[in-house]
C-alpha cells in the first residue's frame, strides 16, 4: 500500500524508530521536524518508489502525509 511505502520511506530518511507514530495526519515539518534538506531528500525517494515527478510547487503544497499518499495516489492511476 502507498501508505506503508511512504511511511517507510520517511521512517528511513529521518531515523524514526517508532513506525507506528506516523499517520495520515503527521506533518514532516511540525511532528517530524523535518528540515527542508530532509524533505526534498524525501521526495527524492518518494519520486524514485514510486516513478513519477513531483515538482517543487506541488511539495510545498503538503501539510501532511495524507496529503502525499494522495498525490502519489492521483498520479499513479
Amino acid at each position: 500500500m502507498i501508505f506503508e511505502k511512504v511511511r517507510n520511506i520517511i521512517t528511513d530518511q529521518l531515523e524514526i524508530d517508532d513506525v507506528e507514530s506516523i499517520t495520515m495526519d503527521t506533518s514532516l515539518m511540525n511532528d517530524l521536524e523535518a528540515d527542508s534538506l530532509d524533505a526534498v531528500e524525501i521526495m527524492m525517494e518518494l519520486e524514485d518508489e514510486f516513478n513519477i515527478t513531483i515538482p517543487d510547487e506541488d511539495a510545498e503544497k503538503f501539510k501532511n502525509i495524507g496529503d502525499i499518499v494522495r498525490y502519489i495516489k492521483n498520479k499513479i492511476s
